[in-house]
């Protein structure tokens, strides 16, 4: 058997994301969403004993939009999911695969020394880990 090549998040992530503050709304969100063809953003700490939050797209939808509520009325921080569930630069995608899987997620923020370097997704982990040249 050949030996497979470690394939870690670090080499799969996306290094560019942006971040919003809890106090934005979620009209301001889908707004920053829209200019950088993302599907999620990053909500900031508060203060250094704060954790990161995550708002998706999904998240507005089955929140804001399905119960009919108007997004310039509703903040960010009423939405997203926090603490976030993070994982390691340095996580082997298998790893984070099984991850996700466990937990029913789609993308999560990698963090490394406390700050976030990443965002990896799903579709990150299987179009460098599954697909090879």
């Amino acid at each position: 058997m050949s030996e497979r090549k470690l394939v870690r998040v670090r080499d799969v992530m996306k290094t560019k994301f942006d971040v919003i503050d809890g106090l934005e709304t979620i009209s301001s969100a889908l707004k920053t969403m829209k200019h950088v063809e993302t599907k999620c953003l990053i909500v900031k700490k508060r203060h250094d004993d704060d954790e990161y939050g995550i708002l998706l797209l999904s998240d507005i939808a089955r929140q804001v939009l399905a119960t009919d509520k108007a997004p310039d009325r509703i903040n960010v921080y009423e939405v997203m999911t926090k603490p976030v569930i993070s994982v390691s630069p340095e996580m082997d995608i298998r790893y984070c695969a099984r991850l996700f899987n466990r937990f029913d997620l789609s993308r999560a923020p990698v963090i490394d020394c406390n700050e976030v370097v990443g965002i990896v997704s799903f579709t990150d982990m299987v179009l460098h880990g599954v697909v090879t040249d």
